[in-house]
């Protein structure tokens, strides 16, 4: 037996003894639950949170039955007042879970029977949980993928607003940790402005597979009752109905592709969240937190930790952890409808609240952000930044580039060697390494000039940043 301990998910409930009686499907069966196994598989803890999508259903379903004549009309009216009636008390905080509730259909629909009697019990003809269930998260992660989506626009729209009244601010970029080449601040910008661009157009996809009607699948072959799946369809807003009852109670393609959109959608965040705790520290001085988004330590007080940033990185693994499960869970699954798909709710829920409570904090938070010009760009003109303009520089003097490659990076172990920067060189110096060097060579050593001349589509240049830009806010 499961030790008593690990049972306790359900507020204290494993110690009530449910009767045969008081399951729906207790006809079966000759003896009570076990009031462990009770709480062991109880759902009704986490999925309560679809009453509203588990009501909605209802009531089209009601009104689908009616009109196919399989309940009278006055049955669905019962049933209609009856669920707005229970409607109201859950969002009221009046109504009452009791351990007998195994999940918020069951507690649903026990209640409509104890308020409306005899009609609260022809509500479930037609269906099962097992299409009644996939009906509501579809419904509760249509609504969900929408908010999401205001908030990545939000997100996007703060890092355009930042990238616009940074322009012309120099900043060093990196490959693999190590000063590269410099770049503008707003091209810095806009390149997560792209990642989120896909991650946008990822849950605008996984919205239309998400938007499918699976109700009047029953448990998995169908129904011989005279439903009619495309009015409930045009009810609840779907565009389509499902093609296959089987795959229609078992298919959670749907929450796997939406977790793995919040999973890539965290991993962006988490990336720009990272450069922010780098930029934060004094080695770099690159960016200032606001302090609303930042914490202090217990013991040093001269600390300003950047925790907001450090826990959105931290719960992208938590994301993370929620694609896996969902995918462990799915991969070895016997056709149709099988009790293990309890355990996609959770880990759904948690990414939601997960993605959405990140997405919102981290949009406030770019708009609060200090960066010290002057560090950056002296930032910029460290580690040889321009040494590729020189090698383009000799290239366009009609010097291979791989000979112009080799040339400057001699010049720059020269550099190293002596401590000195390449703008310290004399022209002798350069002609010393190469006669294609010419006084010319001097203007193409500062990072302003560096960063003007990378004019090629997608560059850093600012007049290709203030294009794009442009053409963001054209496309709106």
């Amino acid at each position: 037996m499961i030790p008593r301990s690990d049972c306790r998910r359900n507020k204290g409930w494993v110690d009530v003894a449910v009767k045969k009686q008081d399951r729906p499907w207790g006809g079966r069966f000759g003896e009570p639950t076990d009031r462990e196994v009770v709480a062991f598989t109880a759902s009704i803890h986490f999925d309560r949170r679809l009453y509203r999508h588990d009501i909605e259903g209802s009531l089209a379903h009601a009104r689908m039955l009616a009109r196919q004549g399989i309940i009278t009309l006055g049955e669905a009216k019962k049933i209609r007042a009856g669920l707005k009636a229970i409607l109201t008390e859950i969002e009221r905080g009046d109504f009452v879970f009791t351990p007998e509730d195994e999940d918020i259909h069951m507690a649903i629909e026990k209640a409509l029977i104890a308020r409306i009697g005899e009609a609260g019990g022809k509500l479930h003809t037609g269906r099962s949980r097992n299409d009644q269930v996939a009906l509501d998260i579809r419904l509760y992660l249509r609504e969900e993928i929408v908010r999401t989506l205001e908030l990545v626009g939000s997100l996007k729209a703060a890092l355009l607003n930042r990238a616009k009244g940074e322009i012309g601010r120099i900043m060093p970029g990196y490959t693999h940790l190590q000063k590269a080449q410099p770049v503008l601040l707003s091209h810095y910008f806009l390149a997560f402005w792209e990642m989120l661009a896909r991650d946008e157009g990822r849950l605008r996809d996984c919205l239309k597979r998400v938007n499918v009607m699976p109700l009047g699948s029953a448990a998995l072959a169908g129904t011989s009752l005279p439903l009619d799946r495309s009015y409930v369809a045009r009810l609840l807003r779907f565009p389509v109905v499902t093609k296959n009852s089987m795959d229609s109670v078992s298919d959670r393609d749907f929450i796997a592709e939406y977790l793995f959109a919040a999973a890539a959608t965290m991993m962006h965040m988490s990336r720009f969240c990272e450069d922010l705790i780098l930029w934060s520290t004094d080695e770099f001085g690159y960016v200032e937190i606001a302090d609303a988004f930042t914490t202090g330590s217990s013991i040093m007080p001269q600390k300003k930790n950047p925790d907001v940033a450090e826990l959105i990185r931290g719960k992208t693994g938590r994301v993370y952890g929620n694609l896996l499960a969902i995918m462990t869970i799915l991969k070895g699954l016997p056709m149709t409808y099988n009790r293990d798909l309890q355990e996609d709710k959770e880990p759904l829920f948690d990414t939601v609240d997960t993605l959405q409570s990140s997405l919102a904090i981290l949009a406030a938070m770019v708009g609060r952000l200090t960066f010290r010009e002057e560090r950056m760009e002296r930032g910029a003109e460290g580690g040889f930044s321009t040494a590729t303009d020189l090698a383009e520089y000799l290239v366009l003097k009609g010097v291979p580039f791989r000979e112009a490659h080799g040339v400057v990076g001699r010049l720059v172990a020269r550099c190293i060697r002596e401590g000195k920067a390449l703008t310290e060189l004399t022209l002798e110096a350069f002609q010393g390494f190469h006669s294609a060097f010419d006084a010319d060579v001097m203007e193409r050593l500062t990072v302003r000039q560096s960063v003007n001349a990378r004019k090629t589509m997608g560059g850093t240049a600012e007049d290709g940043v203030r294009s794009r830009i442009a053409e963001i806010e054209g496309s709106k």
